[in-house]
This record gives C-alpha cells, structure tokens and sequence, in this order.
C-alpha cells in the first residue's frame, strides 16, 4: 500500500515536471547605444499579457559598450542603458566576461559596426549563440571572418534588417519574379568605409528579401542626394536600390513578366520589430538562423562591391 502511494506521487510529480513550461532563455546584450535595446527589452521583458509580448526569453543583463567618435552612439548609450535598467529590471554589467557568465545567448546591438568582430569573438569563443544587429560588419572582410569563427567554433549566428521580416519584406517575397527594386534612408556615417552598410544596408536587405542570391556584379550612380545601386544577378535577373539622402520611406517594386507589383506602407509598419524578434528567439531556441549566413555574406559582397564601384566612377564591379 505504501509503495503503490509512493508510485503514485512520483508519476504525479514526473508529468508535472514534463508538462510545466520551459525555463525562459537568459539573453544578454552587447551595446545599449541603439534604440532596439529597448524596444526589444519591451518585447520580452513587458507585460506578458499585453498583445506584442514575446515568450520564451528575457533579456536579464546588459553591457553599454559605446563609441566616443559616433555622435549616435555616445549620445544615447547611457540613456538607453537607463531606459532598460529601470523599466524592465535589466543588469547593467561593467564589461563583456561578466556579461557572459549570466546569460545563455547574446544579441549583439552595438551601433557601430566597427568594433562587431572583436565583440563577436568573445561570444564565439565562449560558445554563445548571437545575433547581430545591423550592420553585420564595417567591411566585407570583418563579415567574413565573424563567420569563419563561428563556423570553427560551431557556434550558430545571424543577422538581418527588421525589414526582411516586416510588411514589405513578407508582401513581396513572390515567386517567378523577374527583377525587383526597393528604397530607402541611404545616410553615411563617416567612420564606415562600407557606406552603404551604415544605413541603406536596409534598402538592401529589402532587394535580398526579394530576388534571393545569384547576383554577379554591381553597378553604383552616386548622386548629391541619392545612389542608385544597380545588380546583375547570373540569371540575368535586375536588382535596384535606391538610398535616400539623409531619409525617406522604405518601399519596393516588382516585376513578374508584363505584371507590376509595389508594396509601400508607412514606414512605421516597415520598421516594426517584433516579427524580427520573434525570428530571433526560434533561433535561439532551434540554433537554426532564418536567413543563411551564406546569403547575408552575399549581402555584405553586394555592398563591397557597391563601395568600389563608386571609387571606379560608376563601373561595373564583380562580386568578391
């Protein structure tokens, strides 16, 4: 009789142990100086009832970082540090070890793409898996080499514009599509040799989201106020981006035979966030990246190659 009521109360407590809901994910973050900070710290740490709120993983610690040559940056990193901090009871931690030794995963948000490799290399080493914010890199050879550590280290990463998850970006991934173009805020930021990385790398994002990989050389018209930027894909395929100086809205146009297709919502619905975090958080939950790693190199070639373009007065340049 006692063991029957010994049994019974195991089997009880084993099917609550497997039905009770898994342990939400320890996040942590690298770079309080960009206006996502909070805005995803919203999305995960807010009101679990509210309509927006992202289960599964809560962002617990933070490290400001910061670049005192990037008004952008130093201007908003304690603000927003603060923001996370008081409204939704974020650790602010004094450097990147500590950081890491409190949380299971890593978004990496620094503003400034410069200083993304030697960031990622401490999450890859300490076997973290990570996102990273736009820009992935400041040149195409930093990209390139954040991969290859992470593939050596078998550490899972990705990066992408919120846009490729937004309005524009689901409305136009169509298929049999024979060209597309899309436009956006094309501003430059001095301390990026990649110009098109600082900013446009949205527009750009958007024409990947649309016409895929393939593409084989670039083509770039730099104007006073906007670049227009041309690709060949090997497909004979023709893929545009517009960068707008100093902002504009985001759309895109595409083209299916004799068909037009254009999708243009107020910027406010192409830039929200939360379909871009909840992306981020099946990755973190699965290890597996919703756009490969090979296409945002693909990417980050495209604009490379953008970049030397210019330098040759508008020649068509091959990818790297």
């Amino acid at each position: 009789m006692y063991n029957a009521h010994v049994k019974a109360i195991l089997v009880l407590l084993l099917a609550g142990a497997l039905c009770a809901p898994a342990a939400d994910l320890r996040v942590g973050v690298i770079g309080t100086d960009t206006s996502h900070v909070p805005a995803f710290a919203k999305l995960l740490n807010g009101d679990p009832n509210a309509p927006d709120h992202i289960a599964g993983a809560r962002l617990v610690a933070a490290y400001k970082g910061g670049s005192k040559d990037i008004a952008d940056s130093i201007g908003r990193v304690d603000q927003y540090a603060e923001d996370v901090r008081a409204k939704y009871a974020v650790e602010i931690v004094p450097d990147i070890p500590t950081l890491l030794s409190k949380v299971d995963v890593v978004l990496l948000t620094s503003v400034d793409g410069r200083v993304h490799l030697e960031q990622a290399r401490a999450v890859i080493a300490a076997h973290k898996p990570l996102f990273i914010d736009k820009p992935l890199a400041a040149t195409l050879e930093d990209a390139r080499e954040i991969a290859r550590l992470a593939t050596a280290a078998g550490v899972p990463w990705f990066s992408s514009s919120s846009l490729r998850f937004g309005a524009i970006g689901t409305a136009m991934k169509l298929p049999g599509l024979t060209g597309a173009a899309t436009w956006g805020p094309g501003p430059f930021e001095a301390h990026h040799p990649l110009e098109l990385a600082w900013y446009a790398i949205h527009a750009v994002e958007l024409l990947y989201t649309i016409m895929g990989t393939g593409c084989e050389s670039v083509t770039r018209i730099a104007g006073k106020d906007a670049d227009a930027v041309v690709g060949r894909w090997k497909d004979g395929r023709i893929g545009t981006v517009n960068a707008v100086r100093p902002y504009s809205d985001y759309g895109a146009v595409a083209f299916r035979g004799r068909e037009t297709l254009e999708s243009h919502p107020k910027a406010a619905a192409a830039t929200d966030y939360r379909p871009l975090v909840v992306e981020i958080v099946k990755f973190f939950q699965t290890g597996q990246p919703p756009v490969s790693n090979q296409e945002t190199l693909e990417l980050f070639a495209f604009m490379d190659a953008a970049q030397r373009s210019k330098e040759q007065g508008g020649r068509p340049v091959e990818l790297r």
